[in-house]
């Protein structure tokens, strides 16, 4: 008894935080949203155009210290600046530049150990006077080869000790309250950004190496995965003078609704199982009809070894779903834009 109404409790509390939630909803005017969300936008745009005007010698300068150092760069930050720091790591990492993040908090408790003379230090914080901020600055000035500051302000403690300031000054932060870092983030990251592309260009950063370190996911299969790795797992087939039972038979166990013609070692054409119906609608008496009469002749081709992404591209252009795969001129099997598409190909 005592458990039922236990359960009838909080099925009361459930029905009245719906009714609650219901009126919230009603009680929203889109319209402000919306212009709220835009307002916002349009503040971080402002801020980021700001950004572009103001680069300078500056930025060529810690662009220059970063790419000519023989250790690694190594991002510094506190707070949400952190956050920041951890991703610019992540771009930077994946496009070349070796990185690493050390936070300020920690870094005063032995995680300095991991900065080298070698390195440069890209210290990130708007105000540049964090007290955990101002208390590191003597180590990363002894412990690296060049201190580069991402600051709001240039004449902040830490703009004073850098080599190099990196302004990152906004006029509006594009909370309603004008105070969450908003604006001065997104232009953190976004220069963060700027330094990743300008590295990779001095660096000749290519596709090729970009695939090196993403070998996993969808993005590196795109840049790393060859068509024959993607075969189905029968090779259809039939021969110039099979008849219509024994090419019905082949498509219906290929699973991709297709078949193979083949004169000798040759590949003749395919037969698909529209060809296949067009025949069967056109034609009262398909007793003698055979393969050869059906297919369709030049069928597209593509070689095992080539990019996956290859063979999407010719999916794509010829609007079909299989593309035949040939080894050295040999028939080897079907690639299904199917399977293309399940393992992130496009």
């Amino acid at each position: 008894m005592q458990l039922t109404k236990v359960k009838k409790l909080i099925h009361n509390i459930g029905l009245i935080k719906i009714k609650l939630i219901n009126q919230t909803l009603k009680n929203l005017d889109p319209l402000h949203l919306l212009s709220l969300a835009k307002t916002a936008l349009q503040t971080e745009i402002t801020e980021l155009e700001g950004l572009r005007d103001r680069l300078g010698e500056e930025f060529c300068t810690a662009v220059e210290l970063i790419r000519s150092a023989s250790g690694k760069l190594i991002v510094v930050g506190i707070g949400k600046s952190a956050h920041v720091g951890n991703k610019i790591v992540a771009t930077l990492n994946s496009t070349g530049t070796p990185s690493q993040f050390l936070h300020a908090s920690e870094a005063i408790h032995g995680d300095l150990g991991l900065i080298q003379k070698s390195d440069v230090v890209l210290c990130i914080s708007y105000s540049g006077n964090s007290p955990e901020i101002v208390a590191l600055l003597p180590y990363l000035k002894e412990y690296s080869s060049a201190l580069i500051a991402m600051t709001g302000n240039a004449k902040s403690k830490l703009g004073d000790a850098a080599d190099v300031v990196l302004n990152t000054f906004v006029e509006k932060e594009a909370c309603p309250n004008r105070l969450a870092p908003t604006s001065s983030t997104t232009v953190q990251m976004a220069l963060g950004d700027a330094l990743a592309v300008c590295l990779m260009e001095l660096n000749g950063f290519e596709d090729k190496d970009f695939a090196k370190f993403h070998p996993g996911g969808a993005l590196g299969k795109n840049l790393t995965a060859k068509v024959g790795q993607f075969l189905s797992a029968n090779k259809p087939s039939v021969r110039m003078d099979s008849s219509v039972r024994e090419v019905i038979i082949s498509i219906s166990s290929s699973a991709h609704g297709i078949t193979v013609v083949m004169d000798g070692d040759d590949i003749a054409g395919v037969i698909t199982d529209g060809d296949l119906r067009r025949m069967l609608i056109k034609e009262e008496n398909f007793s003698g009809i055979t393969a050869e009469n059906i297919m369709s002749r030049n069928p597209k081709t593509i070689d095992i070894s080539a990019l996956a992404k290859e063979a999407m591209a010719i999916l794509k252009q010829n609007n079909i779903g299989q593309l035949i795969v040939t080894d050295g001129g040999t028939y080897a099997g079907i690639v299904a834009i199917h399977r293309l598409l399940d393992e992130g190909i496009i």
